[in-house]
């Protein structure tokens, strides 16, 4: 296994394991299978294991495991802060504890605010006293390290690096979200103030390893060097100095071995000319059926309607080229897990955000196709569900 610094100098490898895709049988975490994959990935070198409080089963599943075989000392555990359900410091502490008490264990070496949405939601955190929290943790070392998790534009997440000094960040990110989420543009801001960036959907919800077009995979199998799609996604994250570890979520052998044989055979730059040709025109390929020529560049903002255009945007391509499920999960994501509404639907038409468009997009025109295909009924009763649910 290949290891990476964070910002304190403790070796992580570059490899993680994401919690969230524990095997299942029945509707449960199948806890024989699950053991057995963890302790297969510690054998083989990852050493960074990342949960959720919301997700189901796995703080617990996590906690047992490490517990039975005494294995919590040689792991970091990262775990999450649900923000959206904490209305003052007393939530916020007995939050904490449930985690703790969870993964039977004193301390959380990588805490994250999960789903941190933008500036505004991290300073009504300040409001309710998280900063004076995290001091008395980190302190008292029962948190590590304090960092968040990210979806959204890369303008607004660089407005959050730039909020107070985070130890680490993460993101999602791949080849085909290169200008789009955080982008790269958010990956090298991050990387110029010292900020470890950590890696989630480097396959796109799997989307880029098993469920390419197939112009797509012909550019792969006729290109010079040979990989799998899973291994070039990998390969092209790994490349970049500027991330520290990759998280996968695990759950068979065979994904185990073959990431860490990635993890172990790839080198930071090692990525000809040629290679990032060929994966330009694989992005090229997928997004040939792309709705709406955004390029996330962030021009169009601040939207005095206070759309987030190019989420949306976002959210309505991968809504064709993922599936309609995958496009609604992110267009919530970023939408109603925020303190105003960020959806298309709130456009006034004011066509501001066209005067600053390089690509020329008819801006007003797509926001109303996004608003017809995203906000459905279903997305509307969501919202709603969602903001009620926050609010107690």
């Amino acid at each position: 296994m290949k290891y990476r610094e964070d910002k304190y100098g403790n070796r992580l490898s570059v490899l993680g394991y994401g919690c969230m895709r524990f095997p299942r049988k029945a509707g449960r975490i199948d806890m024989a299978k699950t053991e057995e994959q963890i302790l297969r990935a510690i054998d083989k070198g990852i050493n960074y294991f990342d949960t959720a409080y919301i997700y189901q089963g796995s703080e617990a599943a996590l906690g047992e495991i490490l517990e039975k075989n005494s294995l919590r000392d040689k792991v970091y555990i990262a775990t999450k802060l649900p923000h959206y359900l904490i209305k003052s410091r007393e939530g916020l502490e007995k939050m904490f504890r449930e985690e703790l008490r969870r993964l039977r264990t004193d301390h959380v070496d990588y805490y994250l605010m999960h789903m941190l949405t933008d500036r505004d939601k991290w300073t009504e955190l300040v409001d309710l006293g998280i900063e004076d929290w995290i001091s008395e943790k980190k302190a008292n070392g029962e948190i590590g390290q304090v960092g968040f998790s990210y979806h959204g534009n890369s303008q607004a997440f660089c407005d959050l690096i730039d909020a107070r000094d985070w130890d680490f960040t993460m993101i999602q990110y791949n080849y085909m979200d290169e200008n789009t989420q955080a982008g790269r543009k958010g990956l090298k801001h991050a990387a110029a103030k010292g900020i470890p960036v950590f890696i989630m959907e480097p396959l796109r919800g799997g989307r880029l390893a098993g469920n390419l077009p197939e112009d797509a995979k012909t550019l792969m199998e006729e290109h010079e060097v040979k990989h799998s799609p899973a291994e070039w996604a990998f390969k092209w994250l790994w490349n970049q100095p500027e991330i520290t570890l990759v998280l996968s979520g695990m759950n068979s052998d065979e994904m185990i071995d073959n990431n860490v044989e990635t993890a172990c055979t790839t080198e930071a730059g090692e990525l000809t000319e040629a290679d990032e040709k060929m994966l330009s025109r694989v992005v090229e390929a997928v997004n040939a059926g792309t709705k709406v020529g955004c390029t996330g560049c962030g021009y169009c903002m601040p939207c005095p309607a206070q759309v987030d255009i190019p989420g949306v945007f976002s959210a309505y391509n991968r809504s064709y080229q993922d599936g309609i499920i995958r496009g609604y999960m992110d267009y919530l994501m970023c939408t109603t897990m925020r303190k105003n509404s960020t959806a298309a639907g709130n456009c006034i038409g004011c066509g501001k955000c066209e005067k600053h468009c390089p690509q020329q997009i008819k801006i007003r025109e797509e926001l109303g196709n996004v608003r017809r295909r995203m906000e459905s009924p279903v997305y509307k009763i969501a919202d709603k569900v969602i903001r009620v649910f926050a609010r107690f």
